[in-house]
């Protein structure tokens, strides 16, 4: 874990412990990574209620409640599918706040599985808190592992600047 994305946590620690709020992940390609650097701050068991690894497109529909029909419309690595599986963490977990993710994180072999369009280091990441969602793409492939650190640090970044504008309002 890189440093910027240990003191992303620590952030998130020192938000969310002082205000007894809570956070859930859905994540598909970074299969827990996000969860991992969440949790790596001490004390974030105050805070932290699970998340699900759903890699597989069943596991989206059937416990997060995306639409079939929309991740065979326009693909499992939409904004409108990182927006479902937000949606379908704070249902599942009953938290403040969901981070989601998914994406297509490489190697290139495997852009086929998801039509020709799909263009490798593609990754949608949305966070809610059941009345604003936020989301954010990014569309660079530097490899696989950067790719997936990539997606972790804007995730979380996205998730301090959900929890922040909550705060201002």
């Amino acid at each position: 874990m890189t440093l910027d994305i240990k003191l992303l946590s620590q952030e998130l620690n020192t938000l969310l412990w002082e205000s007894g709020e809570t956070v859930c992940t859905a994540e598909s390609c970074t299969a827990g990574r996000i969860a991992a650097a969440i949790t790596a701050t001490p004390g974030s068991s105050d805070y932290f209620r699970g998340g699900l690894i759903c890699y597989a497109n069943n596991v989206k529909t059937q416990h997060l409640g995306v639409s079939a029909e929309l991740i065979a419309e326009k693909t499992p690595v939409c904004e409108e599918v990182a927006r479902e599986m937000a949606a379908g963490a704070l249902r599942m977990f009953g938290t403040t706040y969901s981070v989601a993710i998914t994406g297509f994180a490489g190697p290139s072999a495997d852009a086929s599985a998801l039509g020709a369009t799909m263009i490798v280091g593609t990754i949608w990441v949305a966070v809610s808190d059941g009345e604003q969602t936020l989301t954010t793409l990014l569309t660079e492939d530097n490899g696989r592992d950067r790719n997936l650190e990539n997606g972790t640090r804007a995730a979380l970044k996205l998730l301090v600047e959900l929890v922040r504008s909550r705060r201002a309002q």
